[in-house]
């Protein structure tokens, strides 16, 4: 259970190897996380992170899991709810794709889709019903900016993410008064290994400045949190400039 704070006694990361997230359980560990459990794909760098989050002082599992392997997430995850409570699971995994590249290679692009929304929506949908039945705990999910309008640069991407957030939305009404929360977290540009070397959009921002959104947003209850928060007026007003116009933005 969250202490008096709102802090999550217990932590699932989906996408343990995310340098968001892994911002996020240190930053949780500090206010009394006690358990964390990282789900993705067996690597040195899961087992790694997994050994950080020890060292904090946090009981650390690590479990295999793999977003594009939906058959397999009810039982992976179910074994992860059957040891206890869960308060917060944290859905974080996704790949940015080539945009160039993917526009050229169709299964490409369908594995960033795939990946980014259709994956998230099966393990979104197995952790939901596992936190309704405990009657309590947050999932928090890693939107994007990018979801809020398809750009030139990035629309397979972005329009992944648009249906992860609308899903999220969705979801979130759909348990409402259940006493799950439902939080989409949407970031601009955030510097991380899977962004170098990109050309950085304004408003750039960290994993550590998306964590403290974050961990303000369990303690606010918050439906929707933008980081930096000065992107929801920005992207308020990209939305309803006209497409013509819209083309010739250096987007």
């Amino acid at each position: 259970m969250k202490d008096a704070f709102g802090t999550p006694q217990s932590l699932l990361i989906l996408g343990g190897t995310s340098e968001i997230a892994l911002a996020t359980a240190r930053r949780l560990i500090a206010r009394r996380t006690r358990t964390v459990w990282l789900a993705g794909r067996p690597s040195p760098d899961l087992e790694r992170a997994a050994a950080h989050l020890r060292g904090l002082g946090a009981e650390t599992h690590t479990i295999a899991f793999d977003a594009l392997a939906p058959d397999s997430h009810e039982t992976i995850l179910g074994k992860v709810f059957a040891e206890g409570d869960i308060d917060m699971v944290l859905l974080a995994f996704g790949v940015l794709g080539d945009q160039a590249h993917d526009e050229r290679d169709p299964v490409a692009a369908v594995r960033v889709a795939q990946t980014n929304y259709t994956g998230a929506v099966s393990a979104g949908l197995v952790c939901a019903r596992a936190l309704q039945a405990q009657g309590h705990g947050s999932l928090v999910v890693l939107s994007s900016v990018a979801a809020e309008r398809a750009r030139r640069s990035n629309f397979i991407y972005g329009s992944a993410k648009a249906g992860l957030d609308a899903f999220t939305q969705g979801l979130g009404d759909a348990l409402h008064g259940t006493g799950v929360h439902v939080m989409v977290v949407r970031p601009g540009f955030v510097r991380t290994s899977m962004t170098a070397g990109r050309p950085e959009t304004p408003l750039a921002t960290t994993p550590e400045a998306v964590a403290t959104a974050i961990e303000l947003g369990l303690r606010r209850r918050s439906e929707t949190v933008w980081v930096p928060g000065a992107l929801r007026l920005v992207m308020t007003a990209l939305r309803h400039v006209p497409r013509p116009l819209f083309r010739r933005l250096p987007l």
